[in-house]
C-alpha cells in the first residue's frame, strides 16, 4: 500500500525526464496557458558589455531546478513550519521566447509577447535570462496593467540613458523602467563598487524616484528597515541580477562584483516582500553557467526562485487571495 503518496506513480528523480523548470508541464502554446505561474526563458545576451554567456542561463537554471522538484506534495520548511508550493500552485514552463541573433528589438518584442501571454492567462510571469536587458521587454509588457514598483537586487545601477546610441543594453534597463508611466518608483538594493553607472546616472535615478542602497547600507539598516522603505501597498515587480550575490557563491555571471549579498540576506528580503506586497512579476538574469564549472550559480538561482514562489503563494493564501494574480479571479 502506498504511504503518503510517496510510492505511487513514478519516482521522477532529478536526473530523469525533461528538464523543464521544476519539472513542470511544458506548455509551448501560449494561447492555452492555464496556470498560477508561467516560466519563460529569455536566452538573450546581446546586451552584454563584458563576458557573454547568459544566453545559456535558462537551460542551466532549469536543469538546477530539478534538484528541488521531486513532486512530493510541496516542500516543508521546518523553520517556518509551512509547506510551500503544494499541488494547489500550478506551474507551467512556457519554453523560451524566440531569439533572433543580432536583432535586439525583435528578440525583446518576442520576450514581451511571452510575458503578456502569461499575464493574459492570469499567471505570475517568471522570466529567466539572459542578460539584464531582458527586463526592458518584461516591464513594457505591464503597460496598462500597472502600477508596479520595481525592486532590483543587483551589483550595478543599470541606469545608463544612452551610450554610443545603445538604449537597450544590459546597462539601461532601470532607466527604461523609470521612464514608464506604469512604474511608480524603484528600490535598488546591493549597488556597489566601481563599474556601475557614472554619477550622473545616480543623480538621474534619484530624481526619477529611485531609492538606492548598497550591500553595506542594507546590512547597517537591517531587513525590516529596508522593507519599510518600499512604499506600503505597492504591487512589486522583482528583478534579480545574480551578480547581486557575492561571486564567492555566484561566480557564474558575466560581470562579477565582490562584496555582494549572501543567500539568507536576499531570502529574508524576498520573504518580507512576499508577506507585505502583492508580487506581479519576476525576472532573474545574468546567470552565465560556463564561468562556474561547479554549477552552484544555477542551483542558487533555482533555489531562490522556488523559495520566492513558495513565499508568494503562501502569503496569498494567508491573505485569502488564492493563487490568482492581484485583481484576477482564482481558477
Amino acid at each position: 500500500m502506498a504511504q503518503h503518496g510517496y510510492d505511487s506513480g513514478r519516482l521522477n528523480l532529478p536526473f530523469t525526464g525533461i528538464a523543464t523548470f521544476a519539472k513542470a508541464p511544458y506548455t509551448p502554446d501560449w494561447r492555452v496557458l492555464d496556470a498560477d505561474v508561467a516560466v519563460l526563458g529569455a536566452p538573450f545576451d546581446f546586451g552584454t558589455q563584458y563576458r557573454p554567456g547568459a544566453r545559456f542561463g535558462p537551460r542551466a537554471v532549469r536543469e538546477a531546478s530539478t534538484l528541488f522538484s521531486f513532486g512530493h506534495a510541496g516542500a516543508y520548511d521546518h523553520e517556518d513550519d509551512a509547506t510551500y508550493l503544494g499541488p494547489d500552485v500550478r506551474i507551467v514552463d512556457m519554453g523560451d521566447a524566440d531569439i533572433v541573433h543580432t536583432d535586439t528589438e525583435t528578440s525583446h518584442a518576442n520576450i514581451a509577447a511571452g510575458v503578456a501571454a502569461a499575464l493574459d492567462a492570469g499567471a505570475l510571469p517568471v522570466v529567466i535570462g539572459g542578460d539584464h536587458s531582458v527586463n526592458i521587454p518584461c516591464i513594457r509588457a505591464f503597460a496598462g496593467r500597472g502600477p508596479i514598483h520595481v525592486v532590483q537586487i543587483d551589483a550595478h545601477l543599470d541606469f545608463v540613458d544612452v551610450r554610443h546610441g545603445v538604449r537597450h543594453g544590459h546597462g539601461n534597463p532601470m532607466r527604461r523602467a523609470a521612464e514608464q508611466d506604469h512604474v511608480t518608483g524603484l528600490t535598488q538594493l546591493g549597488i556597489r563598487n566601481v563599474s556601475s553607472t557614472a554619477k550622473d546616472g545616480y543623480d538621474a535615478a534619484r530624481a526619477m524616484g529611485s531609492d538606492i542602497l548598497s550591500v553595506r547600507q542594507v546590512r547597517r539598516l537591517g531587513t525590516q528597515a529596508v522593507l519599510d522603505r518600499i512604499p506600503p501597498g505597492a504591487t512589486v515587480y522583482l528583478t534579480l541580477d545574480i551578480d547581486g550575490f557575492c561571486p564567492s557563491i555566484a561566480p557564474g555571471t558575466g560581470t562579477p562584483s565582490h562584496g555582494g549579498f549572501l543567500y539568507y540576506e536576499v531570502l529574508e528580503l524576498l520573504q518580507g516582500i512576499a508577506r507585505r506586497h502583492p508580487v506581479a512579476g519576476i525576472d532573474l538574469v545574468e546567470v552565465a553557467p560556463d564561468y562556474d564549472p561547479t554549477g552552484s550559480t544555477g542551483i542558487l538561482a533555482a533555489q531562490v526562485l522556488l523559495n520566492f514562489l513558495g513565499f508568494i503563494f503562501h502569503a496569498r493564501a494567508a491573505r485569502g487571495e488564492g493563487a490568482a494574480l492581484p485583481g484576477r479571479p482564482a481558477t
